[in-house]
């Protein structure tokens, strides 16, 4: 059975030794030995200022909007996964939605700037597949406007964008590091930011507002990642080359051999050093992605439709009407993609997807 993905492990001599010093220390939670060296080298790897490492990836989304949301509008994309807009939901804020570019399908920065009102706290906009929005523009609008911006890079572990971090751009950028991502600590996430001061309340906001055992700065929840979550991570960490070349030649067996007259893939935005996350398929339609979805799944090969329906869509929104990403949500379908995945099976992957 090929899935769209496959968990990287390490081998588990290698989990273990890192396992093992949790046992040692006789520390298994917050923010123990292991934690703190994950986010070193999570800093290092990564080049980036400040790291905060949470249980998963939609706590950041939480946390980064309950400091900066304030209950408002939020302008956002309808083409993500749930979690995106569910976060803004349950944070008490108003999703306001903007449709995508049908080629980078990242948030169409051209449409934000009308739908902003007096109520509009923030914009959240999401690196679609690990594919950058136009960060310039968009942070040129908040700051035109006054509005704080919220990254989804879920997606984007190890993205460069104009040779500097993806997770370096706008007021805080949030990572899953679900065990189905590029890196992994089993479940998991984090946050980052440039600000000091910001960086300080999403710690705090993380770990129930703790300062010191019985003191508080302010309301806080928990978000804390485990040691043996952190075990896993450092035991991955070391792998990403091999993990990156790997997907590489997966996706380079895809662009040389899928036939595009019928079919086109992902646009990576200019300047982006990209991180071969997932690949997606455009159809001409849905009724040609169902096929071919049944003809993979008989072969015991199972892409997935990410991201459907667009969230505009969803039972518990009232949103309005967003003709590309609705047309785009029902006819994309991921590939199987991961490293190891052998030729032989990309070739029947490539041959039904012709066919």
């Amino acid at each position: 059975m090929i899935n769209v993905t496959k968990t990287f492990l390490p081998s588990i001599e290698e989990y273990q030794q890192y396992v093992k010093r949790a046992w040692e220390n006789q520390w298994l939670t917050n923010r123990g030995e292991l934690v703190l060296e994950l986010e070193q080298k999570l800093r290092d790897y990564l080049d980036v200022s400040n790291i905060i490492v949470t249980n998963n990836g939609t706590v950041p989304l939480q946390i980064a909007l309950k400091l900066l949301g304030k209950g408002g509008e939020i302008i956002t994309t309808p083409f993500s996964y749930v979690a995106t807009c569910a976060a803004i939901v349950w944070e008490n804020c108003t999703p306001v939605f903007v449709d995508i570019d049908p080629d980078y399908l990242t948030i169409d920065e051209t449409g934000i700037e009308t739908c902003i009102t007096n109520k509009t706290t923030a914009i959240l906009a999401t690196h679609v597949f690990g594919n950058p929005c136009n960060v310039e523009i968009i942070e040129s609008i908040a700051r035109k406007y006054k509005l704080k911006v919220i990254y989804d890079a879920a997606h984007a572990f190890g993205v460069t964008y104009r040779k500097k971090s993806l997770f370096s751009y706008g007021e805080v950028s949030t990572c899953s590091f679900h065990a189905t991502k590029l890196f992994h600590t089993g479940e998991g996430g984090a946050m980052f930011t440039n600000d000091a001061e910001l960086n300080h309340q999403l710690f705090y906001s993380h770990n129930f507002g703790h300062n010191g055992p019985l003191e508080f700065f302010g309301l806080g929840i928990n978000g804390k990642m485990s040691e043996l979550q952190a075990a896993m991570g450092l035991a991955v960490l070391p792998h990403m080359d091999s993990i990156f070349k790997g997907r590489k030649e997966v996706i380079n067996f895809y662009n040389a051999n899928i036939n595009f007259s019928k079919v086109k893939s992902l646009k990576i935005r200019e300047d982006t050093d990209w991180n071969y996350s997932y690949y997606p398929v455009i159809f001409e339609n849905e009724d040609a992605l169902l096929r071919t979805q049944q003809k993979l799944n008989e072969q015991q090969i199972f892409p997935r439709r990410y991201f459907y329906p667009s969230l505009n869509k969803l039972n518990y929104i009232k949103g309005k009407i967003m003709p590309v990403s609705e047309k785009i949500a029902s006819s994309v379908l991921c590939l199987p993609l991961y490293d190891g995945l052998e030729k032989t099976h990309l070739e029947k992957i490539v041959n039904v997807v012709n066919s």
